[in-house]
């Protein structure tokens, strides 16, 4: 599904975005509600930001990318977490594009995401390429999703990946971390131990 945002597209970057699970919804501009098998999906855009918010019998999960202010987690490389009895794990990568490149890209992904079913993609009013998009799907009884954040001012184009499952057996964990979670910070690509 493919929708023009009504708002203006501020004069946010890839650098402003931030990470968080658990936060509750937030105000959409636009939403796409999706029963894979038997998970409740909604993909819902916060302008050049997005929120997935998932509910299973197992439980719930609530995933935002956002310009968050106070938030002092910005975007990491990775996360591997564990969430109520599923497994979460998140990858963000930020590609530098020439504006004629910037554009193609633009166009493919926009095609892929407003023609699929389980896809959703904002567009901003007069600014070419500016968009966000996402795309979900469930896949051997996980549940992923991949989304698209579009910067035309500085050719960048934030793409990230998720997927949350059932919990697997861990044959090492760190008893001092009982959730056993692990971030990657982007800028270094250096792995973080994390609680909580």
């Amino acid at each position: 599904m493919l929708t023009t945002l009504n708002t203006s597209y501020t004069d946010t970057r890839a650098t402003d975005l931030a990470w968080a699970l658990g936060r509750e919804p937030l105000p959409a501009l636009a939403t796409l509600d999706l029963e894979l098998t038997d998970a409740k999906l909604q993909l819902r855009l916060l302008g050049a930001s997005h929120q997935v918010l998932l509910e299973e019998e197992k439980g719930t999960c609530s995933e935002t990318v956002a310009c968050i202010p106070g938030s002092s987690t910005p975007l990491p490389l990775g996360v591997a977490k564990r969430v109520d009895d599923w497994e979460y794990e998140f990858a963000a990568r930020v590609e530098v594009l020439s504006p004629g490149s910037f554009a193609g890209r633009a166009q493919e992904l926009l095609a892929l995401v407003s023609d699929h079913p389980h896809g959703l993609a904002g567009v901003f009013p007069g600014i070419p390429h500016a968009f966000t998009a996402l795309l979900a799907q469930r896949y051997e009884g996980q549940v992923h999703w991949r989304t698209w954040h579009a910067y035309p001012q500085d050719g960048q184009l934030v793409a990230t990946r998720t997927r949350v499952g059932v919990r697997t057996p861990v044959s090492r964990t760190d008893p001092a971390c009982p959730n056993d979670a692990q971030t990657y910070d982007a800028p270094t690509r250096r792995q973080v131990h994390t609680c909580g």
